[in-house]
């Protein structure tokens, strides 16, 4: 049985991020029935960032799996004995969100060792990076995943990147203080970019799930 890991960064359960992580694990799934998908949405848990305990440096007792012991706990051990990670969160300021940073903290922070300053997570593994943000690719000022993206890319291997750009952010425009952007534009772009990202998502959860 291959098991693959999806957190969820984002903050609403049913719009654009959550949707791409939907599709990402049909595909999956249609691999056949010995594929299991497990969805952790972040803003679910009540958790925090690193703590700097350093208790997963402790020597004799050093660890590559986070030791502080929270509702973030079960998932960093799954993920460490998981065979595929998909990562997926809004663009906010450039940035992803809060939540997923405080996650990546906890990931990431044991792989690194400070007598040499290598990277090594319990296993290596494919890893699919999914980034919803406001922007177009023409004024596209993200950050994507930071420091921590070389962390995963040192640690688990070379991601894999799907960028929905444009995305609306509300039903209706004209509810809200949101003069800058035109409704019609909006949707416009999601009528003639939405489902093909829709489909990356979803091939790219036939292509983890099959390798």
């Amino acid at each position: 049985m291959k098991k693959i890991i999806i957190v969820d960064g984002g903050p609403r359960k049913n719009m654009n991020t959550a949707k791409l992580l939907q599709r990402f694990a049909e595909g999956a799934k249609s691999v056949g029935n010995d594929i299991e998908v497990k969805t952790v949405r972040l803003y679910d848990l009540d958790y925090k960032g690193c703590m700097s305990c350093m208790a997963c440096k402790l020597k004799g007792k050093a660890s590559n799996i986070c030791r502080f012991k929270d509702a973030l706990t079960p998932v960093l051990e799954e993920i460490a004995q998981a065979d595929g990670l998909v990562l997926g969160s809004p663009i906010y300021f450039g940035e992803v969100t809060g939540q997923m940073r405080a996650f990546l903290e906890r990931l990431s922070f044991p792989w690194l060792s400070y007598n040499d300053y290598s990277l090594t997570a319990p296993k290596r593994m494919p890893v699919l990076l999914i980034e919803t943000m406001n922007g177009i690719p023409e004024r596209n000022n993200s950050n994507h995943f930071g420091t921590m993206e070389w962390c995963i890319t040192t640690a688990l291997g070379e991601p894999q990147r799907i960028v929905a750009y444009n995305t609306t952010q509300v039903a209706k425009y004209d509810n809200y203080e949101l003069g800058s952007f035109s409704e019609e534009a909006k949707h416009a772009w999601r009528d003639a970019h939405w489902e093909e990202d829709l489909q990356k998502a979803f091939e790219a959860g036939r292509q983890m799930a099959s390798h």
